[in-house]
C-alpha cells in the first residue's frame, strides 16, 4: 500500500530560532526531514549557531537549494563558495557561513534534522 503524506511550511513541526538574525522551520515526513532557513542580514554561523551547537564549526552535512539572497560558506580547509538564488548545494561537515548583503538568504536544506540543536 502506498503512503502519501504532505504538510506545509506555513505549519512547520518545529521552529528553531538562531541566537539572532533568523530562524529555521523544520518539517518531517516519515524518516525525511527538511528545513527552510531564513538567514537575516548579519547572520553568521559562528555567531548565531555555534553557541547553540557547541562545536568549533558546523558539523552538519547540508544538501539543498537557495531560493533568495546569498550566503558564503568557508570550509575548515579554507575553500569558499558563495551560493545564490537557484543554486543547489552540498556542504560537508566542517564549515562556517554568513549572509552576504542586505537581503535575507532563504534556503531549503535536507541536512537539518540536528541543525541548530545543542550537541550531545
Amino acid at each position: 500500500m502506498a503512503t502519501l503524506e504532505k504538510t506545509h511550511f506555513d505549519s512547520p513541526d518545529e521552529t528553531r530560532k538562531f541566537r539572532a538574525h533568523g530562524a529555521l522551520d523544520v518539517i518531517s515526513l516519515g524518516d525525511f526531514t527538511i528545513g527552510k532557513g531564513t538567514f537575516e542580514p548579519g547572520w553568521k554561523w559562528s555567531e548565531d549557531v555555534r553557541p547553540i551547537a557547541g562545536t568549533g564549526s558546523c558539523q552538519v552535512r547540508h544538501t539543498g537549494v537557495c531560493i533568495s539572497g546569498q550566503m558564503t560558506v568557508r570550509a575548515d580547509d579554507g575553500t569558499e563558495m558563495t551560493i545564490g538564488p537557484g543554486d543547489a548545494f552540498l556542504m560537508e561537515p566542517g564549515h562556517d557561513a554568513w549572509v552576504v548583503g542586505e537581503e535575507p538568504c532563504i534556503l531549503y536544506d535536507t541536512g537539518m534534522a540536528a541543525y541548530a540543536k545543542p550537541a550531545g
